[in-house]
């Protein structure tokens, strides 16, 4: 609306009337009905809100950690926080008013790595037992073998023995007791178990592959396996699913993400067709996650920078692009192996009791390392001159120094802080490793739920003094190094029950309290307070995505993602918070998960 106010004047023919002596007054008392009639006859109509919360706990985790009794939202944004009085003022007759009754609310959870593809699709064709001991494992196998053909391989897709309560190898005679007609893999990903079957069928006692490992003295494989040899087991593969298949998995997954308070998504790792579904997901107005989707190498990492840069260029994407719901993420390279299967790479040999478990037969080994540090730099190189965002997979200290020590190289030539590169998984940081990271503004993307379920078996491998470098999370905080929470979930629709499980809860109790699913306690010192555990989901992992400005608080002009929570996060027991259940999830202001 525009209003025009004219002012009488003195020139010549002026329809408006000329003021002498009061025009001092009068224009004082003009200029007073026009700013009058701005605040209460000429304004916009006002603004009402399409939803307010009233009656409620809102940490809202801004810069203060302010905690507010209300919100307003208007087109999937939050248009206003803080007092009830204030809010309801907000609330016109088609504004729909939510009373929290008193519960506590925090912003849209962000698990900062999960795969939600492979996820999705891991149970589709069979459930993924979940066995806690080599007995459970044991009686699922011999199960299996009455209800399948002949000849038909059993796999396990995401198994390692050092999750067990038995906490040691498996050998070939007790897969074979349960087995005998039946191929068996079990997966673990960086390395694996097969049983005699398996061996026989798939050629491997001829092969002199390196990964596949052997008994010294007779030469014959000993059921242990490497990845690099994974290619060569002679799997039955399921009948590939259809597109609506696949998009209605896709769906269901990110739906139980909403379950555990989940709105926004770092998917690990993947390619275009990953964007693609998200992005149709997106258009059919059927996305309840945010997605910042990380994108696998698409070219060999041996290859010339120039093959590099062509590749990346005919991929079409750099980090950033997309918008508010599905956005290109990091380039992402793999650097070592895995912790669980004695592969990751390790600043000493892994030991005598590793040697034991995972069957080294060299007792300086110190993990697999798949990328130098010189073939490293150039790979980062092209990243940062072609507009990605570089991260890598790296779960031993002494991948973490070889990245870093790449990071440095790179940064000589072109300066990194502010790029927000990451390291993924990481675990195990010394003093420098910190120092570094904090000078070239790396990020850190860490696995709560590692520690929760593997710092007991690492302790009896590694030792007292090598675990106190494991998750070292208040020293990660105080040295100011942007540590953001994720799961890297991979297998299993149940948030509890996966292999690397979802819920964020569980997770963030074991950074508070430094406990274990085994009811361990390691390193109370380097505990984190609940207000830096809930910025490791919220703000951190913002900020990892660039997204700080639009999400991971509760403020005005952020997108409308939050979490109703059945207790008060602040104050429960500690104990309370890793059974603290979401009632109710909101995404762009809209309610995607309620808890009846």
């Amino acid at each position: 609306m525009h209003i025009h106010i004219m002012i009488a004047s003195n020139y010549p023919g002026s329809p408006y009337p000329v003021f002498k002596k009061r025009e001092p007054f009068l224009r004082i008392a003009v200029a007073a009905i026009f700013f009058l009639g701005l605040l209460y006859g000429f304004s916009s109509p006002k603004e009402y809100a399409d939803t307010i919360l009233i009656n409620g706990k809102i940490i809202t985790v801004d810069n203060h950690f302010s905690v507010v009794e209300a919100a307003a939202i208007k087109n999937g944004k939050f248009i206003a926080v803080g007092k009830n009085k204030t809010i309801l003022t907000l609330a016109g007759k088609s504004t729909v008013t939510i009373d929290l009754k008193g519960r506590s609310v925090i912003p849209g959870l962000i698990d900062g790595h999960a795969h939600p593809f492979e996820a999705s699709q891991s149970e589709f064709a069979r459930e993924i037992p979940a066995v806690n001991s080599i007995q459970e494992l044991l009686e699922w196998i011999h199960k299996e073998t009455q209800t399948r053909k002949q000849g038909e391989w059993i796999v396990h897709p995401k198994f390692f023995i050092t999750r067990l309560v038995d906490m040691r190898q498996l050998t070939l005679r007790e897969l074979d007791s349960v087995s005998p007609d039946h191929p068996v893999f079990l997966n673990g990903s960086y390395a694996g178990m097969v049983n005699s079957k398996a061996i026989e069928v798939s050629g491997l006692a001829m092969s002199d592959h390196p990964g596949i490992i052997k008994e010294v003295v007779t030469g014959k494989p000993i059921g242990m396996i490497r990845s690099s040899a994974f290619s060569l087991l002679k799997i039955d593969k399921d009948a590939p699913l259809s597109a609506q298949e696949k998009m209605n998995a896709i769906k269901k997954m990110l739906h139980l993400y909403n379950s555990v308070g989940i709105t926004s998504v770092c998917s690990g790792s993947g390619n275009a067709e990953h964007i693609r579904v998200f992005n149709e997901l997106m258009n059919k107005g059927e996305l309840t996650v945010r997605i910042f989707q990380n994108i696998l190498l698409p070219f060999d990492p041996k290859s010339a920078p120039e093959e590099m840069q062509e590749a990346l260029r005919k991929f079409g994407y750099k980090t950033g692009d997309g918008n508010d719901w599905v956005r290109v993420g990091a380039l992402k390279a793999v650097i070592d192996g895995g912790v669980l299967t004695g592969t990751a790479y390790l600043r000493e040999a892994w030991g005598d009791h590793a040697q034991a478990l995972f069957g080294f037969a060299d007792s300086s080994y110190r993990g697999e390392l798949f990328l130098s540090e010189k073939r490293l730099a150039t790979i980062i190189t092209v990243a940062a001159q072609e507009g990605w965002k570089f991260t890598a997979h790296v779960t031993g200290g002494g991948g973490v120094d070889t990245l870093l020590a790449a990071l440095e190289e790179v940064n000589r030539s072109i300066p990194l802080n502010g790029k927000r590169f990451a390291i993924i998984h990481g675990n195990f940081f010394n003093a420098a490793a910190l120092s570094k990271m904090k000078s070239l503004g790396i990020c850190a993307d860490m696995q709560p739920a590692w520690f929760y379920k593997d710092a007991s078996f690492l302790f009896r491998i590694l030792g007292k003094e090598r675990l106190g470098l494991f998750h070292p999370y208040r020293t990660m905080f105080d040295d100011g190094v942007k540590v953001g929470g994720g799961s890297d979930h991979m297998v299993k629709l149940d948030p509890d029950l996966g292999i690397n499980p979802y819920n964020p809860f569980p997770a963030m109790w074991s950074v508070i309290t430094r406990k274990t699913a085994g009811g361990d306690t390691f390193n109370k010192e380097q505990a984190l307070s609940r207000k830096q555990a809930l910025e490791m989901y919220t703000t951190n992992n913002a900020y990892a995505s660039f997204d700080e400005k639009i999400k991971g608080s509760i403020e005005k002009g952020k997108l409308a993602d939050l979490v109703v929570l059945s207790d008060d996060f602040l104050s429960c027991q500690d104990d309370v918070i890793r059974t603290i259940k979401p009632t109710m999830t909101m995404v762009n202001g809209k309610i995607v998960f309620e808890r009846k």
